[in-house]
């Protein structure tokens, strides 16, 4: 069921969204070589509690799964989603995905960019740069009146032509009253009928991007998910509010 939101609604949601952002400005701070991912997860836990709202990932679950134990995915190099924080610091030349949900008042945001780790290679310069293009892209699409489709080619197109490859096992999703809701949000072009989009509705768009196969696999701790090849990946997401006119980032 996918849920067009009120004024009221995308309100709360709004505020969820601005403390997303908030936390993700901080991570930018604090990201740099010799400190853990444990570390910045309790930085983010302690600002969005600080903030009145709730880590929307700790404690969730999904099929098959335990509950996620921290606040933030924290996926460093080929981990593309999913990682869990640990005491491992990080090191020159990394790249770490950070990933933040937060619910406030029984509304959620959900955004996650990714940060270099001091200097990095160029083709971890290049999957950044194009990743986070390819959410632009996919934004410019997400129209009153266009499909999901339409959000779906335009990442995809970008990202190939750019060398590189889209996972196809995970997708952005509707959020807002629930932090996975309709419709799933394919950053490829899948065959078969294409929900239309809605004024109201509030979705997350998220391409994750590998440097080799888009191909991935689950590590045995049951969530961090990693390319298969151990090539590095990339991954920026924004919740964006479809309008009348340009679409609304909501986590900017």
């Amino acid at each position: 069921m996918i849920f067009i939101k009120n004024a009221q609604e995308i309100d709360g949601i709004r505020k969820s969204c601005q403390i997303v952002a908030e936390v993700l400005k901080l991570m930018s701070s604090l990201i740099k070589p010799g400190i853990t991912t444990k570390m910045l997860d309790e930085a983010a836990e302690d600002y969005i509690r600080s903030r009145g709202g709730i880590p929307a990932f700790k404690g969730y679950s999904q099929a098959g799964s335990f509950n996620f134990p921290a606040s933030i995915c924290a996926s460093v190099d080929n981990a593309v989603v999913h990682g869990i924080p640990d005491d491992v610091p990080l090191k020159e030349g990394q790249i770490i995905s950070i990933d933040v949900g937060v619910q406030l008042n029984g509304f959620f945001g959900d955004a996650a960019k990714t940060f270099p780790v001091g200097k990095v290679s160029e083709l971890k310069k290049k999957l950044m740069k194009v990743t986070e293009e390819a959410l632009y892209r996919g934004i410019e699409k997400a129209k009153n009146g266009n499909r999901v489709s339409d959000i779906s080619r335009a990442i995809q197109t970008y990202v190939e032509s750019n060398g590189f490859s889209i996972v196809r096992e995970l997708t952005g999703h509707g959020v807002g009253k629930y932090l996975h809701e309709d419709p799933s949000i394919p950053n490829y072009v899948v065959g078969g009928p294409s929900p239309k989009l809605r004024e109201g509705m509030t979705i997350a768009i998220e391409p994750m991007v590998n440097a080799g196969t888009y191909r991935v696999k689950t590590l045995r701790d049951g969530w961090t998910i990693v390319t298969e090849d151990g090539q590095p990946s990339a991954h920026f997401e924004h919740t964006i509010l479809i309008t009348n006119n340009e679409p609304e980032i909501l986590t900017a």
